[in-house]
């Protein structure tokens, strides 16, 4: 998806720390929390997804490398709204 177009109009880059969530406004700055392993990380909602009813949040590669998902892929995660940016 590297240099796509999200919803929102801008480019998509793994190396952002952002997200896709099918309701959120766009901007909206979530924290989002490893239930496993407590480490979290704030991300600004830029697209639309995810595509499947049993995941809540699609994010960048920088964000879930914060988080350590990279490897696993899906994680059960916390989210909290911020607010925007």
């Amino acid at each position: 998806f590297e240099g796509r177009l999200t919803a929102n109009g801008e480019k998509f880059t793994n190396t952002a720390l952002t997200a896709a969530h099918p309701s959120l406004a766009f901007n909206t700055l979530v924290k989002v929390t490893n239930t496993t392993n407590g480490k979290s990380v704030v991300v600004r909602i830029n697209d639309r997804g995810p595509h499947t009813k049993a995941r809540i949040l699609d994010m960048s590669a920088a964000a879930a490398r914060e988080i350590d998902i990279i490897r696993a892929g899906i994680a059960t995660v916390q989210i909290e709204v911020l607010g925007d940016t």
